[in-house]
């Protein structure tokens, strides 16, 4: 099996070479500069305050659902110290502590789409950011290409070498700061469902 896949590989490397080496000579006279988007969010000034402005809103989003968290858990143990040692049949005949138990079921299921809904908000609120911070960023991509004479910016992760004179992030990050320090973040809300007749 070996030979056979060494004789593929083979076949494989004397196609795609010419590719490669055609789109080298077509690329001369191209100025390419890279940029790494990781860094730049990590280390900008406004990639920062748009992670800090996301998790001040998670933080208030668990505080909004913790009292209901808090009461269930002890609803959960206050049913549980009722029903110790009954049978699942001792506590159906007893309607009201059935009534209790259907109750906290539900009360249950409503906190979990709550939690879920919450969860849905805080992504669309960190998408909403992110395309925020990502419309920041094209004025100074602008920029640099402008002062860099670049005909192309690739990302640092789709580049396989890449030298430090050609990574520009460090200008990025500089011109960004300088321009766009902040970030609006504004907590998103789901679109309310109309109730179904």
């Amino acid at each position: 099996m070996f030979p056979l896949k060494s004789i593929m590989a083979a076949f494989a490397l004397l196609f795609t070479a010419p590719i490669a080496l055609s789109s080298v000579a077509m690329a001369q006279g191209t100025t390419v500069v890279v940029i790494d988007r990781v860094k730049i969010y990590a280390e900008s000034a406004a990639g920062q305050d748009l992670r800090n402005k996301v998790a001040s809103i998670e933080t208030t989003m668990q505080g909004e659902l913790q009292p209901t968290a808090t009461k269930l858990q002890a609803d959960g143990t206050a049913l549980d110290a009722k029903t110790e040692g009954m049978t699942r049949e001792t506590i159906l005949a007893d309607a009201a502590l059935t009534a209790e138990v259907e109750q906290l079921a539900r009360d249950a299921q409503v906190f979990q789409q709550r939690r879920q809904i919450a969860a849905n908000e805080l992504a669309l609120t960190e998408r909403a950011a992110l395309a925020e911070f990502n419309q920041a960023l094209i004025p100074v991509l602008r920029e640099v290409v402008a002062e860099t004479g670049a005909n192309i910016i690739l990302d640092k992760s789709q580049v396989v070498f890449v030298d430090d004179a050609t990574d520009v992030s460090a200008s990025v990050i500089s011109k960004l700061n300088a321009a766009t320090p902040t970030i609006n973040v504004v907590r998103q809300k789901m679109p309310t469902q109309q109730p179904q007749q």
